[in-house]
Formats: C-alpha cells, sequence, structure tokens
C-alpha cells in the first residue's frame, strides 16, 4: 500500500508544480526540494483523503520531511 501511496503522492506533486513525475521519489523534501506550501500539502492531503476516506492530521503530515516519511504515515492510518 505504501507504493501506491508514494504514487499518489508524486501524482499531485507534479501535478502542482507542473513538473516531471519522474523526477521525484521516495527521498524527494517538501520544503528542501520544493519549498511547499500549505496550500501545496493541502492539496495533497486532499487526495488522499478523498482516496482512503479518513481524514489525516495536517501538522503530523506537515511534519514529514519526505514523500516517503509522508507515504509512511498515511499508510500507518490505513492499517
Amino acid at each position: 500500500m505504501r507504493d501506491e501511496i508514494l504514487a499518489m503522492i508524486i501524482e499531485k506533486a507534479a501535478d502542482i508544480y507542473k513538473t516531471d513525475p519522474s523526477q521525484y521519489s521516495a527521498e524527494t523534501r517538501f520544503i528542501e526540494d520544493y519549498n511547499a506550501k500549505s496550500m501545496d500539502i493541502v492539496k495533497i492531503m486532499g487526495v488522499l483523503e478523498d482516496e482512503f476516506g479518513f481524514d489525516l492530521n495536517f501538522m503530523e503530515f506537515r511534519r514529514k520531511k519526505t514523500f516517503g516519511e509522508a507515504a509512511d504515515y498515511v499508510a500507518s492510518m490505513a492499517d
């Protein structure tokens, strides 16, 4: 499930930043690599919440430094 979640994060980030999804990986950092703003994080969270049917804690999600850490967090919520 983690890989599916990671793919969704990558797809949405590519859409937000108008970039090719191939430039993203689990090691991609939200802030350092893309200077992600709160609204960007909310958009990514919205896709995940819609897909999995549960709410994510914004502050907890925002603390995740990489796409991989965020995917791990969401996967743990789905268990």
